[in-house]
């Protein structure tokens, strides 16, 4: 299920906790891990070392190193899994929202390093898919959204049917190796120009 080449991040100030977290990730066969010990100012290094997976541990997080990092995954579209020692509800809310794949409390044992790597990486994944699905579900709508326009449009300025309004704009894509939407988007323009 896992690639053993993926570049992994890990972000803890405690030295100790961090290999742990190392040891785990090589145990799984992973070769390509860094470890880095500040939190601010890792921007710069996850722009640098484009890591697959980012891996966060915080033993007891304050609400503006929670707030840094949130800001951070927010913008690094990368699975990402975070250890803590303590959590409350808003604190899991602010992870999830930030899109954390992977929140575990209390949980840092090298033995679950790979199985909860494997799960972030899953879930990540499987998030990335709903929202691409989601996106193409709201291009196809807004394309339809067009289409009927246009259609409406030919239909009153040339006195035609719906089946024959659509026939001429799917015809002239056809004839103009262009998109149904494209063309619809066209007479939608040019007709707002001429109206």
């Amino acid at each position: 299920m896992m690639h053993p080449d993926l570049t992994i991040l890990v972000i803890d100030e405690n030295a100790i906790r961090a290999s742990i977290i190392e040891e785990g990730l090589r145990d799984a066969g992973h070769t390509h891990v860094t470890v880095v010990h500040e939190v601010f100012g890792i921007a710069r290094i996850i722009e640098n070392l484009k890591p697959d997976v980012v891996i966060i541990d915080i033993e007891n997080p304050n609400r503006d190193q929670m707030e840094h990092l949130f800001q951070l995954t927010r913008s690094v579209s990368r699975p990402i899994a975070m250890f803590v020692d303590r959590s409350d509800t808003a604190s899991i809310e602010a992870a999830v929202d930030a899109g954390v794949s992977a929140y575990i409390v209390d949980g840092l044992k090298k033995e679950r390093v790979k199985p909860i790597l494997d799960m972030a990486v899953s879930r990540f994944n499987a998030f990335s898919r709903l929202q691409r699905e989601l996106a193409d579900a709201r291009n196809a709508l807004e394309e339809r959204k067009v289409i009927e326009r246009a259609k409406g449009i030919l239909m009153k300025m040339r006195g035609l049917p719906e089946e024959e309004a659509f026939a001429l704009l799917r015809q002239t894509a056809m004839n103009e190796k262009k998109k149904l939407s494209d063309i619809a988007q066209s007479v939608v323009t040019a007709a707002g120009l001429l109206m």
